[in-house]
């Protein structure tokens, strides 16, 4: 496990808007629940040897953290509060994903439970969190040579990315996917709770929230390339990301 910084130079918050960052490579991804942009995203890094981080992660560890402190999660002063007290580091595993630490301990296995998924709106569309995750977020991306994926990524993280991808898919599609890796990571008892019906609901609910929040909706980047992934496999979306970032870079 080795952390996801690297020890190059850096870009300031405000250098990561200017055009000076066009030169350093930073691809921007996002989309809805679903959309396979974290598959999409770490499979893109590796081929063309960048870093990748899933902010989302970011958001369900704090989420995560708030529910093993007993916080209400519509309460949004005590949800702060939990967060502020949160150490959160980013970790590349072997295979290239994610690992996340917090107050050291890596709870990466832990951020897709249903509690999880059923909270991390409502924190995500706490201002105060998404100020302390975007600043943290920059940081990262200020040594260049990433692939960040999220919801805001393109529109608030790095508006100046000089590639912006924006991947979606009908909520169906997005569920089906969903449901098949619940039922993965799922053990044989869990797997006969899992109902494909809640999934796509839960899918649904998540796209209202995240597309009607006050605070950074989801919506494509005005200068985003729009990819509808209904019916493409993950290759086919890898290989055409990759020839835009390579005509890019």
């Amino acid at each position: 496990m080795s952390p996801l910084g690297t020890n190059g130079g850096s870009l300031s918050s405000a250098e990561i808007s200017s055009p000076r960052a066009l030169s350093v490579g930073i691809i921007a991804i996002d989309g809805p629940a679903g959309s396979g942009k974290s598959s999409v995203g770490k499979s893109v890094a590796s081929q063309i040897g960048f870093r990748f981080l899933d902010t989302g992660l970011m958001y369900r560890a704090t989420t995560w953290y708030a529910i093993k402190s007993g916080v209400d999660m519509h309460n949004p002063k005590a949800v702060i509060m939990v967060a502020s007290q949160m150490e959160v580091s980013v970790h590349t595993g072997e295979a290239g994903e994610n690992l996340i630490v917090v107050n050291g301990e890596d709870v990466t296995g832990f951020l897709h439970s249903t509690g999880v998924d059923d909270s991390v709106s409502f924190v995500s569309a706490i201002s105060r969190v998404r100020e302390m995750m975007v600043a943290e977020q920059r940081s990262l991306a200020s040594e260049g040579k990433i692939v960040m994926v999220g919801r805001d990524i393109g529109t608030v993280v790095i508006p100046n990315a000089p590639l912006k991808i924006y991947l979606t898919a009908s909520a169906r599609t997005r569920a089906v996917r969903r449901h098949r890796d619940f039922v993965a990571a799922a053990t044989a008892a869990e797997r006969q709770k899992i109902d494909f019906e809640e999934t796509l609901r839960s899918i649904e609910k998540r796209d209202l929230v995240d597309s009607s929040r006050t605070d950074s909706p989801l919506r494509p980047a005005d200068d985003a390339v729009v990819l509808d992934t209904d019916g493409l496999t993950l290759n086919q979306v890898v290989i055409r990301v990759v020839e835009l970032a390579r005509a890019g870079i």
